[in-house]
Order: C-alpha cells, then sequence, then structure tokens
C-alpha cells in the first residue's frame, strides 16, 4: 500500500527532559489525516541525500482528536543524525514531511482486561496515545497499570500528567523504575519508585498467571526480549496476552 505523504508545520518545540523532546505539528486545514491511539508515522528528514537513511519513524504521541495537531517525543542520541537536527537545527515554522499513519500497535476492539503497559524512555509515547484516548472517549475499560523505566528522575516523561490520572482515576496506577538515580528516596514521590529496572514491578505485581490481563510493550530490543521471556516462560502467560513494539 502506498501511503500518502504529508507536508506539516512546526508549531512547538519544549524540552521534556535533557535527553527527551516533545515536537508539535500542525497539518493544513485543508488535508485530512486520521490515525489509531498507538501507530506511528515516518518521517523523511533533510539529514542525507540519500532517502532511505532520511527516513525515521516516531510514535504519536498525543490522542486522536481530529484537529490536525500532533506530538512526537524524540529520543537524543549521541551522534545520530536526526537527533542534531531536531535538537540543534530544527525551527519552529520548519516543514516536516511524514508518510502514514502505520502500525498494529493499538488498543484492542474491547478493553475488557486489565491493561499493563510496559515502557521505557520514548517507548512511553504509545501509551501516552493510548491513555489518552481511552479517557477522551470514555471508553469502557477495567486497570489501566503503567509501568514506565528510564534512568534518573529528571528522565520521568509526562510525569505531571500521569501524576494527575493516578489522582484523578482510582482504576489507573502508574509506577517507575530508576536504573541509574543514586541520590533515590521514594518518598519523595507521591507514585511508587523503584531502584533499578522495569522488570522488578511486573514480576512481582503479576507473578501469578491470570488470563484477564494483557500486556504491551514498548522500548529497546533487550527490554522487549528479557520482558517476553519473563512473561511467558517464566510467569506462564499465553503468547496471545503479550504485545510488543520494538525501536533500537
Amino acid at each position: 500500500m502506498a501511503w500518502k505523504w504529508y507536508d506539516s508545520t512546526v508549531v512547538k518545540i519544549a524540552d521534556e527532559s535533557p535527553t527527551a523532546r516533545r515536537i508539535w505539528v500542525e497539518l493544513n486545514a485543508s488535508e485530512e489525516f486520521t490515525f489509531e491511539a498507538g501507530q506511528f508515522v515516518t518521517m523523511d528528514l533533510p539529514i542525507d541525500e540519500k532517502r532511505l537513511k532520511r527516513w525515521r519513524s516516531y510514535s504519536i504521541a498525543n490522542a486522536p482528536n481530529g484537529e490536525g495537531l500532533l506530538e512526537f517525543c524524540v529520543l537524543k542520541l549521541e551522534g545520530g543524525a536526526a537527533s542534531r537536527y531536531f535538537f540543534e537545527e530544527l525551527e519552529l515554522g520548519a516543514t516536516i514531511r511524514f508518510k502514514g499513519p502505520d502500525g498494529a500497535f493499538t488498543l484492542p476492539d474491547s478493553l475488557d482486561k486489565d491493561l499493563v503497559l510496559i515502557c521505557t524512555g520514548t517507548g512511553v509515547a504509545p501509551f501516552r496515545s493510548m491513555i489518552g484516548d481511552i479517557y477522551r472517549r470514555n471508553l469502557p475499560h477495567r486497570r489501566i497499570h503503567l509501568i514506565f523505566g528510564t534512568r534518573y528522575a529528571n528522565g520521568i516523561l509526562y510525569r505531571d500528567e500521569f501524576e494527575q490520572l493516578r489522582r484523578d482515576h482510582p482504576e489507573f496506577s502508574y509506577d517507575v523504575a530508576l536504573s541509574r538515580e543514586t541520590d533515590l528516596y521514594p518518598t519523595q514521590f507521591p507514585f511508587p519508585v523503584y531502584k533499578g529496572y522495569i522488570h522488578q514491578i511486573y514480576l512481582q505485581h503479576y507473578a501469578e498467571s491470570r488470563p484477564d490481563v494483557s500486556f504491551y510493550l514498548c522500548g529497546w530490543s533487550n527490554m522487549i526480549d528479557d520482558a517476553v521471556a519473563n512473561l511467558i516462560v517464566k510467569l506462564g502467560y499465553d503468547k496471545s496476552q503479550v504485545h510488543y513494539e520494538l525501536y533500537g
């Protein structure tokens, strides 16, 4: 299938952490772009003469709203051509060309199981879209458990939003793992914080295999590999209960 290419205008840029940046783009009013929460687009960035070296895929970080405004959360990678463009060259008013949407990493038709969303870094973007879609459309759902991992406390993405959701919705829980934070005092956070990696959290909360839970994973391939092995082999969950999208 040949995807349509869209030209969008950068309307806002904000640093979310020392290594992550939020970028908002707006399509022309005449353009109609629809997507499902969790999908991504492929951008054609001005970073190389060869087409395939210019293409980068990013999950849409906001819920579908029909307003032609899209948000992306991009990670700064040392020496990365796309990172240099997004963090050093991109300016308001710039044009970003992209195609899509693409991807089947989306919400199920029926939210009749508990959702456990496990992610690291900017892998939280599709989950922010999914969670926002559930609450924006007031979809019937069960418990939602977001498990987020990063290195340091200043790398917790969308922290204020998820803290607010936790306060407003008793069925929404939020746990964070910090792998390299040395001065960690869990009492300083209004949500559970663990020192180490995210695996300890779901291993603790879902140690007993249940048929009424669905796991969604998004992050680097080594995290995905470990989590899939833990959930299916170690804990005994069925393969149909584990869904994932990886990058890198």
